[in-house]
């Protein structure tokens, strides 16, 4: 199995990848994992991966470029599928870690700080995945769960080491898509409401997003928060609005 994990913490994973039935599967060759410095890739003299937030808000965004290019800098075997960690992504369970396995070759780009430009999600067709409903400081724990529980499924990776016993965030919406500098790349630009300057439509367009996410993610977390009107009416909008594309139709 082929594992590439982009991060501005390499050493993170030194120990970990060098214990226990990892260590053993990168051994015997069960497990070829790549660890890129996101820092590698950049021009400035401070090796930056983050920015600020057009719109806006606290926190800061970690940048297209470094990521796009460390992705594009990997051989085919790991960019058969790619993972984003990411809090408002998909529930990681131990089907989709059969799938990781099954894949055969995969890249984690582990996600900190507000978040990872939205543009990178969509020029590496990454899948935003979540661990769990619960914050963690970046996403290097998330990737090493999903290697451990994913190399459990290659063929003579157990063996005698272990038996594979397989059973069975803060409350709230899902976040919005964020966007740091530059305002266009490659062709993908930042939404223009976020560049207007008008602070009521930004956090009317960021609830928007959120709730989007969320409907279509994470449904079960609608039932747990308390819902306004304007909410309300957005979900009966978008449900509409997928009930007219599943038919085909469009607006007048």
């Amino acid at each position: 199995m082929n594992v590439a994990i982009l991060t501005v913490f390499p050493r993170f994973f030194d120990s970990p990848f060098g214990e226990g039935m990892i260590r053993i599967a990168r051994r015997d060759e069960k497990l070829n994992v790549r660890v890129v410095d996101l820092r590698d890739h950049t021009d400035d003299a401070h090796r930056t991966t983050d920015d600020t937030m057009y719109g806006g808000g606290a926190g800061m965004v970690m940048t297209c470029d470094p990521i796009v290019r460390a992705w594009e800098g990997l051989a085919p075997e790991f960019r058969r599928r790619t993972i984003l960690t990411s809090a408002r992504g998909r529930r990681f369970d131990e089907p989709m870690a059969r799938e990781l396995a099954d894949a055969d070759g995969f890249t984690i780009i582990c996600g900190r700080y507000k978040g990872v430009d939205e543009r990178v999600i969509e020029l590496t067709g990454a899948e935003e995945v979540s661990i769990g409903d619960y914050v963690l400081s970046g996403g290097e724990p998330a990737a090493l769960v999903m290697v451990d529980a994913a190399i459990r499924h290659v063929p003579g990776v157990l063996g005698d080491y272990d038996s594979a016993v397989e059973d069975s965030f803060h409350e709230g919406l899902l976040g919005y898509p964020v966007y740091s500098r530059p305002e266009s790349y490659r062709g993908l630009s930042v939404p223009e409401v976020l560049m207007s300057g008008h602070h009521a439509k930004i956090e009317a367009w960021r609830r928007e997003q959120m709730l989007r996410a969320t409907r279509e993610r994470r449904p079960d977390l609608l039932d747990r928060i308390p819902l306004g009107a304007e909410d309300r009416k957005v979900l009966a909008r978008l449900q509409a609005e997928e009930g007219r594309a599943k038919n085909g139709s469009k607006d007048p």
